[in-house]
């Protein structure tokens, strides 16, 4: 099996070692590599995958919406959402487009909280970039009734509202520290929080107890966000888990096996933040 990420750059990625031990542990023969594509030669590359005999492959930033006029097939998740991370060559070499994204981001909330459901409470969304898009694809698989979008950019936040329709509403920036009181689930799908970026500019006072609060970020690994919600006493939900979750049924395309995200492999991932 081969198989790897292509990206631009790429040598931050954690999905290399991911899929290393994912083929080390179910014991298939193979290999999963870095491909540093620039992003004029996506074509290509993409094309070269079934010639050089790959399986697929993942992308990342900035291929995930630039590849779709390049794939044969794209899902209607992928298309829903504007962007690929996983591309399976076919049979006949075809090229087919997926996003994993919003299973990754909703597996990682259950095995935070297991019992927790998309529409028990209502869910505040801030961002309205790709990540965004995919977290609100997999609320509305998972049930939710009630999404509030907010961002910087309101007419971000309007189109997305418009593309996925109800129950996604777009609220004024401003509001959204008054949007918490009844909600479940608190995401920060914008780049705030990250190393050398300011903090979520969001007030977690009036969040209940039972709520969880989502930071899409994994570096660092708590950030200024989610630990207010441990002091808040909320559960905290950091961004590696929907890291590894979204690449496990990349790997299931390509070998037939569902992997498990195991302790042992979240460790070895937070020994390279």
């Amino acid at each position: 099996m081969l198989a790897g990420v292509m990206g631009w750059p790429i040598s931050h990625s954690r999905s290399p070692k991911i899929h290393a031990y994912w083929l080390a542990r179910y014991g298939v023969a193979g290999a999963y590599a870095p491909l540093a594509v620039e992003p004029g030669r996506l074509e290509p590359a993409l094309r070269g995958l079934a010639a050089l005999g790959f399986s697929g492959c993942n992308l990342t930033i900035p291929h995930k919406e630039a590849a779709l006029p390049f794939l044969d097939v794209v899902d209607e998740n992928a298309r829903r959402i504007g962007a690929v991370n996983c591309v399976v060559v076919g049979a006949r070499g075809e090229l087919i487009g997926r996003n994993y994204d919003g299973f990754g981001f909703i597996a990682a909330l259950r095995e935070a909280a297991p019992g927790w459901l998309a529409g028990d409470a209502p869910c505040v969304v801030l961002g309205a970039g790709g990540a965004a898009r995919a977290i609100l694809a997999g609320l509305i698989e998972d049930g939710a009734r009630d999404i509030r979008l907010f961002n910087r950019s309101p007419e971000r936040a309007g189109t997305l509202a418009d593309l996925f329709g109800p129950p996604v509403k777009a609220l004024p920036w401003a509001q959204r520290n008054d949007s918490i009181g009844d909600a479940g689930l608190v995401v920060n799908a914008t780049s705030q929080g990250m190393v050398g970026q300011a903090p979520l500019d969001l007030s977690l006072a009036a969040l209940p107890g039972s709520a969880l609060v989502c930071d899409i970020v994994y570096a660092p690994l708590e950030t200024p966000l989610l630990a207010e919600a441990r002091r808040m006493g909320a559960t905290p939900v950091d961004g590696l888990g929907m890291l590894l979750h979204q690449a496990r049924p990349a790997f299931r395309d390509w070998t037939g096996i569902m992997p498990e995200a195991t302790p042992e492999l979240r460790a070895a991932i937070v020994s390279t933040l």
